[in-house]
Parts: C-alpha cells; structure tokens; sequence
C-alpha cells in the first residue's frame, strides 16, 4: 500500500507547537505521523510564513528560526507562487486566499488529504479535507484492518 500524502493545514501545526487546548493531543499524533515517516507530508509554504508571524508573541525569533527549520527537515514544501496566487483570486469558489492556496496546492502535489479543523472551509476544494481525529480514526481502522490480515 503506498504511504498517504497529507497536507497539514496551519491550524495543525499551531495546535502542536502552541498546545491549543483541547486540540493539541489530536495535532501531537497527527505530527508524530508526519515526523516518523508515516506519511508524506506537506506544508503550504505561506504556512511557514504564518507560523513565523503567529508564534513571534511567544516564541523568540532564535525559536520560531529552529522551528521553522525543524518543519523543513520533516515535510515537503510546496512553493506557492504568482501562477498559483492569480489562479486562487480568480477562482470565484475560493473566497479566502490562504485557504485557496492551501487547496491548489494539495492539488498541485495530487495528495491525498489535506489535514485541518477548518473543513467546513474547504468545501470546494478538489481534495478531501478531513478533521484530525476523523483522520486517526480512518488511519487506526486501516492499521486494524492490515494487522488482522
């Protein structure tokens, strides 16, 4: 079975690194996943830049530069470029730009699933988008299922 590719929406990854209750235990396990080799993951690469801005209240630029690093060892990162910025304001469908880019690049990679807790906002987005605890427990029921086999 080939390994699934996920984009781990910014929301994901703030929950984890900032332990936003009561959503840090499904963000730990979703990242844990991303970090051993579990899957293909991805991140936007605007999301690098939000997490640099969000985080600069408690984490000092040393920290969010470490961080950010740390991300680009573990997960692919998918240029967001001017194509891909006009194609998203052109798209009557996409009203939010940076869940628009968050779309059309999940789409532009072909991956399987983008991983958010937003997903209502990604209706129109032409790849699945699941909650994180929705996607453990696909993933646990896919683990049973393999190890009974």
């Amino acid at each position: 079975m080939k390994n699934m590719a996920l984009l781990i929406d910014t929301n994901i990854v703030l929950d984890w690194l900032l332990e936003r209750q009561p959503f840090a235990e499904n963000a730990k396990r979703i990242m844990e996943l991303c970090i051993h080799d579990n899957f293909r993951c991805y991140l936007a690469g605007h999301t690098l830049l939000n997490i640099f801005y969000i985080t600069r209240k408690v984490k000092s630029v040393a920290e969010r530069k470490e961080i950010l690093l740390m991300l680009c060892d573990y997960f692919d990162i998918i240029d967001v470029d001017k194509p891909m910025i006009i194609s998203v304001l052109q798209n009557e469908n996409w009203n939010d730009l940076e869940d628009g880019l968050q779309m059309q690049s999940a789409e532009q990679e072909k991956l399987d699933y983008i991983i958010t807790r937003n997903v209502k906002d990604f209706n129109n987005s032409p790849v699945k988008a699941l909650l994180p605890e929705h996607f453990l427990n696909v993933e646990k029921q896919r683990l049973d299922i393999g190890s009974s086999t």
